[in-house]
């Protein structure tokens, strides 16, 4: 059985960052003054849905590496008529197959346009398979990570001391010319501030992930194409808040697979920051270094104002890291089998949102059933889709930044390793 909905893919063939269609005077769709985009040039946009045979996404937060990456999307086109192939001087594309052209993924269903990607082009390999009749082109794309890791930044116009992140990110956006109508940057006052721009010479996107870093937040590309920037305040509020509920014990949304690990990757028992112009900030967990051994995280030139706060970053890191338990990694949902509910939470869930997890496993030796329940967030996003199947792949964590929040009967918790005093 195949999924109940079509898969759009659009490829844009025009300069500049801005998906869908620009702003046009006259047009009474997207001509409207506050709400359309100014571009660079005229959209040029094609439905290449029906030639698109695979498609394979990847995006969100890695925990290993404990930030947020690219995402990344690969789109295999079977050309039967040779129209991808760059150099066939007689396709309608001849001289238009450029780099960094845009290409967006959107899957359409219960009235809402879900976007899974939206990104880049950096590369088509094409192939023509000995003994067979039809080509094919692989077209690589990343999110908008790759523009701000192209720009180099030295001075951020009007990046001042005493600046909330949120604002902080939004100058260092205003400095590469990233479109206003691209962005959702949280400025609503709860921000930590920051030391002025330190003027190095860097790339934006290392700017932009200093700035995240100094807030404990997270900055990233969502699946319309937009930077969004989010407080260290919103993550804690959101830890825990109005789960989905997955089980394959029939009482849930069923999933597919689920990735268990228990392993010491995770473990950071050693913290030091240290501040522009600071002194070095170290915290550690005693018990955590006698069980598990050192397993240390270092950083400089974090942007916050004070010392305190720096040690405060070090803190937090170790008290949400010290300590390993057995974690779901990633949970695999099929929704050629789901039903609404579930389709809508295999499309529709953003990072952050709080997925419960039930797996019952097999018979125990002593006649009980093995169960593990675990509240966590998502934290990143991976779809396998052909015309046929479509595979969502929800990475999870436990929340990336701890807090205390009081009546959560997880994370309220006192002596709780799930409950840390946060800043």
């Amino acid at each position: 059985m195949a999924y109940p909905f079509n898969v759009i893919v659009t490829f844009d063939f025009s300069d500049g960052p801005i998906f869908g269609y620009p702003f046009t005077i006259g047009d009474p769709k997207n001509g409207i003054l506050g709400v359309d985009v100014l571009a660079d040039s005229a959209s040029q946009i094609v439905d290449i849905s029906d030639q698109v045979g695979n498609i394979q996404i990847k995006g969100g937060y890695n925990l290993l590496q404990d930030q947020f990456e690219a995402g990344t999307a690969n789109f295999r086109i079977y050309d039967e008529f040779g129209i991808w192939n760059p150099q066939n001087v007689n396709s309608p594309y001849y001289g238009k197959l450029l780099p960094l052209r845009k290409i967006r993924v959107a899957a359409p269903y219960g009235g809402i346009t879900h976007y899974l990607f939206s990104g880049y082009t950096t590369a088509y390999n094409y192939t023509y398979p000995k003994d067979q009749t039809i080509g094919y082109v692989d077209i690589v794309a990343v999110d908008g990570f790759r523009l701000f890791n192209l720009a180099n930044v030295t001075t951020i116009t009007g990046a001042t001391a005493g600046q909330d992140s949120g604002t902080r990110v939004n100058k260092i956006l205003d400095q590469i010319q990233w479109p206003n109508g691209m962005r959702e940057v949280a400025t609503s006052g709860t921000e930590t501030t920051l030391q002025a721009d330190p003027g190095t010479s860097r790339t934006a996107l290392q700017a932009l992930k200093m700035a995240e870093f100094s807030e404990q937040g997270a900055f990233y590309m969502d699946g319309e194409g937009d930077a969004v920037f989010k407080s260290r305040a919103y993550l804690m509020a959101k830890s825990g808040t109005n789960p989905t509920y997955f089980s394959n014990a029939g009482d849930g949304i069923p999933y597919k697979n689920i990735v268990f690990a228990f392993d010491d990757k995770l473990i950071i028992n050693q913290a030091n920051i240290t501040n522009v112009g600071g002194t070095i900030q170290s915290v550690s967990n005693t018990n955590s270094i006698t069980t598990y051994f050192p397993h240390s995280f270092s950083t400089t030139n974090v942007l916050t104002q004070t010392d305190t706060d720096a040690l405060n970053i070090a803190r937090n890191y170790v008290a949400t890291r010290a300590f390993t338990t057995i974690r779901i990694d990633a949970m695999t949902l099929d929704l050629s089998v789901l039903d609404a509910a579930g389709i809508t939470a295999a499309l529709g869930l953003d990072y952050f949102d709080t997925a419960k997890i039930k797996n019952v496993g097999q018979t125990t030796t002593t006649g009980g059933e093995s169960t593990i329940e675990k509240t966590l967030q998502i934290v990143g996003m991976a779809y396998d889709i052909t015309p046929n199947t479509f595979y969502t792949t929800y990475t999870t964590s436990e929340p990336i930044v701890g807090s205390f929040i009081i009546g959560s009967d997880i994370y309220g918790r006192i002596n709780d390793t799930n409950s840390v005093l946060a800043y």
